[in-house]
Parts: structure tokens; sequence; C-alpha cells
């Protein structure tokens, strides 16, 4: 039980924190309508996370809701991977963050269609829709940037070649994914990694977009180890709850 709720986190701390992170990006986009299109996708996140909690606290069964779990967990109890919570700089970056988290998110729920996890399926299944959707905007603006002008293209390689040591860590298989794999519950992460590597390929070829040559990674994020990013989110994320404990709204 522990362990599939920790399999849960994942995937809901995932979506909350990158919701998070596109939030504070509101009324700041390139033109109304990318500005409208980046906050319906914070709000897609949002709900995804907040229907995953919700059963959280229902299978825990102690007492503890599903804005417990978000609002009175520690940094450390947090299993999103680190890309989630780096911070905005422009729009490139921005964009590609977006790109390739919804590369592994899309492949991620397609493989959970085929859970044992009855509620973990359906999550899957509703939510491919929307991600589906997520992804085919983050693809078309990889190739705007790649295909646009000099500057434009410089600053989506720049993205690039700072967030690719980030993405590893999607596919980093830690006790919780080798249990969840092995009941039959989760996804087979060395599968979404092979066809997240096939789009990314597919996708920098068409937008003349270089992937780095390295291998350095850093990770952390999925084990409860963070960037100090994490901690400014929850500090401001946290606030009203930690302050005023009992309040209800």
């Amino acid at each position: 039980m522990e362990a599939k709720l920790k399999y849960y986190l994942q995937i809901a701390d995932n979506a909350l924190i990158l919701s998070h992170r596109l939030s504070e990006n509101c009324s700041k986009g390139p033109f109304l309508e990318e500005d409208l299109a980046n906050t319906n996708v914070a709000l897609d996140l949002i709900g995804i996370a907040e229907s995953i909690y919700g059963e959280v606290a229902k299978q825990e069964n102690n007492g503890r809701s599903g804005d417990d779990i978000v609002y009175r967990r520690k940094e450390s109890e947090f299993l999103n991977v680190i890309l989630v919570e780096m911070p905005n700089e422009d729009f490139a970056h921005i964009m590609v963050r977006q790109f390739f988290t919804d590369v592994f998110q899309l492949n991620l729920f397609s493989e959970l269609r085929n859970s044992k996890d009855e509620f973990l399926m359906g999550i899957a299944h509703k939510s491919l829709k929307e991600v589906m959707y997520h992804l085919k905007r983050s693809s078309e603006w990889m190739y705007r940037f790649g295909q646009g002008t000099d500057e434009a293209k410089e600053r989506v390689q720049k993205a690039i070649n700072k967030y690719w040591k980030y993405t590893h860590e999607f596919f980093l298989e830690n006790t919780i994914d080798t249990e969840m794999l092995k009941a039959g519950i989760g996804s087979d992460l060395s599968i979404i990694k092979k066809n997240w590597q096939a789009k990314v390929d597919e996708i920098f070829e068409m937008s003349n977009l270089s992937i780095p040559d390295t291998d350095f990674s850093i990770e952390g994020g999925k084990n409860g180890l963070h960037s100090e990013n994490l901690g400014y989110i929850l500090t401001e994320m946290q606030f009203l709850p930690s302050k005023y404990p009992d309040a209800i709204w």
C-alpha cells in the first residue's frame, strides 16, 4: 500500500509543481492566445494532481485530506523530478521544460492504460486527451523556435542545453517504480525512455535543434532530494495553511 501511494504521489507531484510554475507566468505570455493556453495547461495539470491527491487521502483513510497532502507535507516528502521545479526564465525555457515533460507524460499515461490498478488506469484514460494537446502545443513551439529567427533558435538551444541533464531523472527507476512494475501497477520506464527519445529525436530533427552530447545528469527529486527551488515554491504555496492551520476555506 505505501509503495503504491508513493507511486501515485510521484505522478501528482510532477503535475502540481509544474502547474505552479506555469501559473507564475500567467499574464506574461508572448500574446493573449498563448497566455490563455499556458494557463489552461496549468489548470489541466492541477486537475490531474487534485484527483490523485484525493485518491491517496481516500486510500490512506487516516483523516488526512487531499489538501493536507499538498499543504502539510515537508519538502523531502515531495517526489517530483527536479526539472519541473526549475524557475521560469524566458519563454523558450518554459516551453522546453514543458516539451520534455509533455513527451514523458504522454508515454507514461499511455502505458498506465494497461495498469492493473483501476484508479491509475482511469486517470490515464482521462488525462491522455489533455496531455496529447499539451504535447502538440509544445512540439509546435519547438518547431517555431528552431525554424525562426537566429535569436529564437539561440534561446531555445540554450534552454535545451540547460535542461537536458535533468531529463534523465524521468527514467531513473527507484524502489517504488520497481515494486509497482512487478505488481503490474506501474509502467516500464525502459519502454517509456525509448519512446520518449524517439519523439524528441523526431521533433528536434524537424526543428533543426540539437541534443546535447553529454550523459551528465542531475537527479534526486524522485527520492525526496530537491533543489532549493522547491523550498521557495512550498514556502509560498503552504504559507496560509502554515500560519492558520485550523483555517477552512
